[in-house]
């Protein structure tokens, strides 16, 4: 019984190696397969292609910039045709280096004569410690083109010391005007509720109640209309299929329209109709005259409004009700549940998501 244990364990020990050692093969073949090229000179390189057009992944990627108007659509295809040079693979460096290639810059080039040291790795955080003695350039780059997490082995320490060179000091800086502002903080209160002499608040409130809101950045579904002032995605692409004469209003800003858009709809903003602005409100009644004298007799014209998700459609659903045989001629209105994104995880899987 002795000697088969001992056998057993030889051979699992034996087994243990062999799996250590293709362990380590693969680990090799992957470093060498994600690797980049490091030259030792400038070189000359093609120029970058322009894309035509974001991608579904890109908009997926970069929905949440896309979203600002000061980027937008065009902004995002410009950082793809852009080039930018970093001098420098060190404690600035490196962050810049992975918000740049995180933001979608079309091509990114690091210099640095200094290889990677255990020192450095506090602050430059695209290094890690089995990148010791690495040119820095080569580092940076395998970190940013493996899009792997680059604060795995980080940790960030914060020393509240009065000797800090920020001690008692609030340093705000304001990116879009590139100005820094130094603010003065006051020092420790004796009579403070919460870290004075004798506190009064001693616990964390509830956050939601205090608030008056869900502790997540997610949007909450609506639910402001009755049933048959609804349609669901599937009604609607019926409705398409038997080509039965309606309006598609999407009112969500231009911004996200340029993102992605159903090609029949017709764009106002929900901003636009509660502020009753003439230029829209105006080729809104237009729009459903056009619609009333496609359809014979007297008829209400069917408007039927989308968005991204479902709530602000229903909103501009309240708003074009008060509106009807008023400021526009007597229509049906109704919105479409799950707004786009609900098109396109039942009706069309090609169509972007952000």
């Amino acid at each position: 019984m002795a000697q088969e244990v001992c056998s057993l364990k030889a051979q699992l020990q034996e087994k243990e190696r062999e799996i250590a050692a293709l362990k380590e093969k693969l680990a090799q073949l992957e470093k060498s397969h994600n690797s980049v090229e490091l030259h030792d000179k400038v070189t000359p390189l093609t120029p970058l292609k322009a894309k035509a057009a974001l991608s579904n992944e890109d908009i997926m990627r970069y929905s949440r910039q896309l979203l600002l108007p000061e980027l937008g659509v065009q902004g995002q295809l410009n950082l793809s045709k852009t080039s930018v040079l970093i001098v420098g693979c060190g404690g600035l460096g490196c962050p810049l280096a992975q918000y740049l290639a995180a933001a979608g810059i079309g091509r990114l080039g690091l210099l640095d004569y200094d290889e990677v040291e255990l020192s450095n790795l506090h602050r430059q955080v695209l290094h890690g410690e089995e990148n010791q003695g690495m040119a820095k350039a080569l580092s940076a780059a395998n970190a940013v083109n493996s899009g792997s997490g680059a604060f795995q082995k980080s940790g960030l320490f914060l020393d509240r010391g009065v000797a800090a060179s920020c001690g008692q000091q609030l340093v705000m800086f304001d990116a879009q005007d590139a100005r820094f502002r130094s603010i003065k903080l006051r020092p420790k209160q004796a009579d403070c509720v919460v870290c004075g002499e004798n506190p009064s608040i001693t616990q964390l409130v509830d956050y939601e109640a205090f608030c008056g809101a869900a502790a997540t950045d997610k949007c909450r579904k609506l639910n402001l209309l009755s049933r048959d002032q609804r349609i669901t995605v599937q009604d609607y692409k019926a409705v398409i299929d038997h080509a039965e004469p309606h309006l598609l209003l999407d009112v969500r800003p231009l911004v996200e329209v340029d993102i992605c858009h159903l090609p029949f709809s017709l764009n106002i903003p929900l901003s636009s109709l509660e502020a009753r602005k003439s230029e829209h409100i105006r080729l809104l009644q237009e729009r459903i005259s056009q619609l009333k004298q496609q359809m014979a007799g007297d008829c209400r014209p069917p408007v039927y409004i989308i968005c991204k998700l479902g709530n602000d459609s229903q909103k501009a659903v309240q708003v074009l009700e008060k509106m009807s045989g008023s400021e526009v001629d007597v229509i049906t209105v109704k919105d479409i549940c799950g707004g786009l994104m609900a098109w396109a995880n039942r009706i069309d899987g090609t169509f972007p998501q952000y």
